[in-house]
């Protein structure tokens, strides 16, 4: 069980690493199997992922961080609220943030992290992503052009619509190497593969569930026909995307 004084404990601890821009201590907080969610940027990283992601960051953070406020605790949870306050912009207030955690006793299985100002973080860890990528042959010019090639096949192609779309598939419609296309995904959208084809499943099937013409379809059948091989995968996806069940969401359009 989770206790207020666990909780205080693993918050300084975790907030120490930070501060001491550590990334295999600030992963050390992660279980082995565990998740760590960069939310504004929709990014999920794995314990080992987030460990070669800090140690970019970390390589330009300028940040001290501090926490804001009480500490929250539940059963198997910990929120808390911190400032990420820059140490050589004089008065800059630097940008605030909100951590979500779920435990698996006393090491954390995920870690959700919310924060304010997320262009400036976002640009942030663009640029580090870019330059990492350009380092293996993606430049930015190459970047974009590969953004541009995967948007028009799913906007004017609506690809994603094919439940067994895949990485190499894409990659082949757009003659170029899988590892570039992963890249201009992650460090062009913010975001993994499935992610980005997910949101264009969900955003196709918000359509249909206003649609009122011949009647509203079933929901099963709007998430077969968008792409996706499961309910439990698209209530997860659409809930992720949108905030609401597909329910939800079908209920107030129709009460609109």
């Amino acid at each position: 069980m989770n206790t207020e004084a666990t909780s205080r404990d693993f918050v300084s601890s975790y907030i120490d690493a930070w501060n001491q821009h550590d990334a295999g201590s600030v992963a050390e907080h992660l279980s082995l199997d565990g998740v760590y969610f960069d939310i504004p940027i929709q990014h999920e990283l794995t314990r080992d992922g987030l460990i070669e992601h800090l140690k970019e960051f970390f390589a330009q953070d300028k940040n001290r961080y501090q926490l804001v406020g009480e500490i929250c605790t539940g059963e198997t949870s910990i929120a808390y609220q911190y400032r990420a306050i820059p140490q050589d912009e004089g008065d800059n207030p630097g940008w605030m943030g909100a951590e979500f955690i779920t435990m698996q006793g006393e090491i954390a299985g995920k870690i959700e992290d919310y924060y304010q100002d997320a262009d400036t973080v976002r640009a942030s860890r663009r640029g580090i992503v870019s330059q990492r990528y350009a380092k293996s042959g993606l430049d930015e010019a190459g970047l974009q052009k590969v953004m541009d090639g995967l948007t028009r096949l799913m906007v004017q192609e609506k690809v994603f619509l094919d439940p067994g779309l895949s990485l190499p598939q894409l990659a082949l419609r757009l003659d170029c190497s899988v590892n570039h296309l992963s890249q201009a995904i992650n460090a062009g959208f913010g975001m993994s593969f499935f992610d980005y084809v997910n949101q264009h499943r969900v955003k196709e099937a918000m359509s249909s569930l206003c649609c009122k013409e011949g009647g509203a379809p079933p929901i099963l059948d709007i998430a077969l026909s968008v792409g996706f091989n499961s309910t439990s995968t698209f209530y997860a996806a659409f809930k992720k995307s949108t905030g609401q069940s597909p329910g939800q969401y079908r209920r107030a359009r129709f009460k609109a």
